[in-house]
């Protein structure tokens, strides 16, 4: 596994008490450690103004650099910049690309970029959500423009819609965003509805959800609803927008994830990419601001990425009340079940 983990990251401090704080990434890293000699540890580095370029406009970077010199200080209520700011956000990106690069290559099966600050809320010309640089979508443009992959899927189970990821493509059809969420909820974006435009038209596939969801919820609609649209997409290689904020613990969510649903969520991103991709996976970092959850989520994922032989798909998980899942369901193959074989079945 390649790994991007550097204490570098934990420069972006914003003021006392906010949710987005260093010690996340301790969290994380504890879970790294236990698969140490597994890792192979790659060196992150700033992002270049091209490779930014590609995802946002120059008028961000430059106001996310003047804001930082400025620091700290707000960008907008939830988002902070220290003076380090500017700088860190470029490491992050570029570290999410070196991740990406390896597994692209092929000298890594599978990555994980432990990042900060997230990305998927930045939008391309400014920045929002906690979020100054959307990581995710400079790597996938950086792997399109500079490894020849083609079509790219970027699975996004943070429990905040990524308004930025899907933004950045979902006028083009050689990317798959597909995103579980709690809703409504912040940023508002994200309903059943918003399936791309133009070219792009049915490669993004929404999945709102209603707070209280549990494994089960998540866990059907990855089997009924991302499987099927992976498998008619037939990506290249899959990015996962990994946040763990759908975890029980989480103080900024109300969803009632386990460890052993990452466990299970992970599995499934593991057997579509060993399906569809030659295995090539890589996780990057986004939300997830109880330490229990970061750190039982990280260590639940890693352990099916690591897994010596392919992991079997898990059974459907059993809930007293399936109609959450078929409601959903329902909702979303109304959307593109004309489009997406087995789109929805059980």
């Amino acid at each position: 596994m390649a790994v991007v983990e550097d204490s570098r990251f934990e420069g972006h401090r914003g003021p006392a008490g906010h949710p987005e704080r260093p010690e996340r990434l301790h969290a994380v890293g504890d879970a790294l450690a236990a698969f140490e000699p597994q890792l192979e540890r790659l060196a992150p580095r700033l992002a270049e103004d091209d490779e930014i370029g590609r995802v946002h406009t120059a008028d961000h970077v430059r106001g996310v650099s003047e804001a930082a010199a400025l620091g700290p200080g707000r960008l907008d209520e939830d988002t902070y910049v220290a003076r380090e700011s500017a700088e860190i956000a470029r490491l992050a990106a570029g570290g999410t690309i070196e991740v990406a690069r390896s597994v692209a290559r092929g000298q890594c099966d599978v990555g994980i970029a432990a990042v900060r600050p997230p990305g998927h809320h930045a939008e391309s010309q400014y920045p929002m959500g906690f979020c100054l640089l959307n990581n995710v979508a400079i790597a996938a443009r950086a792997l399109q423009a500079d490894e020849q992959v083609g079509k790219l899927m970027i699975l996004d189970w943070d429990v905040h819609h990524g308004n930025g990821t899907q933004h950045s493509f979902d006028a083009d059809p050689s990317v798959l965003y597909v995103s579980s969420h709690q809703y409504p909820y912040y940023p508002g974006t994200g309903d059943f509805g918003e399936a791309g435009r133009g070219p792009g038209e049915g490669t993004t596939v929404n999945v709102p959800l209603p707070a209280g969801c549990s494994d089960a919820e998540y866990v059907g609609v990855l089997q009924r609803i991302v499987v099927p649209a992976a498998r008619a997409f037939r990506p290249e290689l899959l990015l996962v927008s990994c946040g763990f904020d759908a975890h029980r613990d989480d103080p900024l969510a109300s969803m009632d994830v386990t460890e052993e649903g990452f466990r299970a969520m992970g599995r499934i991103a593991r057997a579509l990419a060993d399906e569809l991709c030659a295995g090539r996976l890589v996780f990057v970092l986004e939300g997830g601001y109880a330490l229990s959850g970061l750190r039982e989520g990280t260590q639940a994922v890693l352990e099916t990425a690591l897994e010596p032989s392919p992991p079997d798909p898990p059974a459907a998980i059993p809930t007293p009340n399936g109609s959450v899942l078929k409601h959903v369901v329902g909702r979303a193959a109304a959307v593109h079940g004309d489009r997406i074989p087995d789109f929805g079945a059980a």
